[in-house]
């Protein structure tokens, strides 16, 4: 076992370094860059730190500044609370159609932001499917505005904070609750007293989940500026680099406030769970089993079903629509758009081979790296584990168009083209940035199920004489196999849609899939945008399930060959 602990330490080393490389030197950079503008294209200076302050005098960054806020924090509170609703309620009932709830869960959390935003434009702009079909001319101005954006977003983050929640009510305690009611609390008493406050660290972390990833969502206000001024803060450093001349020193003071957003919002949760403790289980706990209702039942399956027609049949269903109909009105049916993605000019096609390409390399390489971090957090006593383990985090919490822009810093130096790095202009940029992206995710994936797995069979293993490379492929990958599918098919499906980092990073001339559909949409072809939105995804799951099902049969007849 001690030799087993000094390899990790090797290897520990090679993971940190890369996981420098790939994350933290690209958000580092976006801080130096605030500190010292131009030391990565030449120019030696101290920063004017008045462009910090600038935020408060030009209106554009202080609108963006405010709506991330106002946006962020109003979808915090609502999100948390719907989802912790649902949750509680899931959890405590059984009724008819609670599976689509925790099906169509997974789907809004999988679905792209700006997808879903697409959707809402389509079927609640002036022209839209609503108007057009329902005659609902209000419903532009009541979801155009602030309120009705929060709406929007909590109706696709609240997933987040759903599963922080439902997970912490698979088992319960009754005897506390039990304790209130024989002291004379009435059931909402007990409960509100009770247990809900032990729920407040999943509820923290749920509302620190959807905090950072509004704020820091730029396929919202990327989608609605077609219809609705409501700049934020993702948008305007995307601005910033989209105009004449490039503007990296206010790209890196917007991004600069944008994770100190998040900072705080870490803060605040460790704040709110200090000197507290919330471990209630003991050997009394039972697993929370759903149970039916004495009555009712029938008002709870239909407003889940009502609540699922808005938060998913609305913006998907407005894409099926919109991709088989010229136009919002209600004409006859096409197949138009679809032919449109298909013909010579069309650049769906290529755009598409361009991001499964690029999503392919990215998902090696990120299971690769992710597979090795994995190792190191499980089964070495390298001291900077934390330290990797924080790392391989952090990217999770960055935004997109941040660790972007600190690629752009990073990889766009002029020394670099002489040593055959200088990647920021190549296809290469987008599949590392991937990578870091990915990295966290699959991490996460691939150490639960190597936790399972005992570290004396991979002593035993060396002890008869098998080196690192074969101990890994014949033991560890073997039974972990069902975990590496999962998490590469998951790396391949994110990298496919990402807006925020195709966004900045696309070389000239080198269209990815989200770039296609954001541009038709920019330009109004909203058809051609649901049937591309729609032929992108559904080959991506074409390709995901046949993945499965190459990798079933051989894992049936492991099983029977070891029956």
């Amino acid at each position: 076992m001690r030799a087993l602990f000094k390899q990790g330490d090797r290897l520990g080393w090679l993971m940190l370094a890369l996981l420098v490389v790939l994350i933290l030197l690209p958000l580092a950079a976006v801080v130096v860059q605030v500190l010292l503008p131009g030391v990565f294209f030449g120019r030696f200076a101290f920063g004017d730190l008045s462009l910090l302050l600038d935020i408060f005098k030009r209106p554009l960054w202080f609108a963006s500044l405010k709506n991330s806020l106002m946006l962020g924090v109003g979808t915090t509170v609502l999100a948390t609370l719907l989802g912790g609703a649902l949750a509680a309620i899931r959890a405590r009932w059984a009724f008819a159609g609670a599976r689509l709830l925790d099906i169509a869960v997974w789907l809004l959390l999988v679905t792209p932001s700006f997808i879903l935003a697409q959707g809402w434009v389509m079927f609640a702009s002036a022209d839209g499917l609503a108007a057009s079909w329902l005659g609902w001319n209000w419903l532009h101005g009541l979801v155009f505005q602030p309120a009705g954006l929060i709406a929007v977003m909590t109706l696709s983050k609240f997933p987040l904070a759903y599963l922080a929640v439902h997970g912490a009510l698979a088992w319960k305690a009754s005897r506390l609750g039990d304790a209130a009611r024989m002291s004379g609390a009435s059931p909402w008493t007990a409960w509100r007293t009770i247990e809900a406050p032990l729920l407040l660290p999943a509820i923290a972390s749920g509302a620190m989940l959807v905090f950072v990833d509004t704020v820091g969502d730029f396929g919202l206000p990327a989608s609605i500026a077609t219809v609705f001024r409501f700049p934020t803060l993702p948008y305007s450093i995307y601005s910033a680099l989209y105009t004449s001349p490039i503007r990296f020193d206010m790209a890196g003071a917007l991004s600069f406030y944008l994770v100190l957003l998040i900072v705080l919002a870490m803060l605040v949760q460790m704040l709110a769970l200090r000197k507290a403790r919330f471990d209630f289980l003991s050997s009394r706990a039972v697993k929370n089993e759903p149970r039916r209702p004495r009555r009712g039942g029938w008002l709870l399956a239909t407003g889940n079903a009502l609540f699922l027609a808005a938060a998913l049949g609305i913006p998907l269903g407005a894409n099926a629509l919109m991709s088989f109909t010229g136009s919002a009105d209600a004409g006859g049916m096409t197949l138009a758009h679809y032919k449109a993605l298909f013909n010579e000019n069309g650049t769906l096609l290529t755009g598409l081979l361009h991001s499964l390409e690029i999503a392919a390399a990215a998902a090696v390489f990120a299971l690769l790296i992710g597979f090795l971090v994995a190792y190191v957090l499980t089964y070495s006593q390298f001291k900077f584990r934390r330290t990797i383990d924080a790392i391989s985090l952090v990217s999770l919490a960055v935004p997109g168009i941040v660790l972007g822009i600190g690629y752009i810093f990073i990889w766009n130096q002029s020394w670099l083209e002489h040593i055959g790095l200088l990647l920021y202009g190549t296809p290469w940029i987008l599949a590392l940035a991937g990578v870091a992206g990915a990295i966290p995710v699959v991490t996460r994936m691939i150490t639960g199920a190597m936790a399972q797995v005992p570290g004396q069979l991979l002593a035993a293993a060396q002890m008869q004489g098998a080196g690192f490379a074969l101990r890994l492929r014949t033991i560890l990958a073997p039974l972990t196999k069902g975990a590496l599918l999962s998490a590469a098919l998951t790396a391949f499906g994110s990298s496919v849609f990402d807006l925020a980092i195709s966004s900045i990073l696309y070389p000239p001339n080198y269209m990815t899939l989200p770039v296609v559909i954001n541009k038709a949409f920019e330009d109004l072809k909203f058809g051609y945008a649901a049937a591309a939105t729609l032929t992108g995804a559904g080959l991506v799951i074409i390709i995901i399930l046949a993945l499965e099902l190459i990798v079933r049969p051989a894992r049936r007849s492991e099983r029977k060959t070891a029956a």
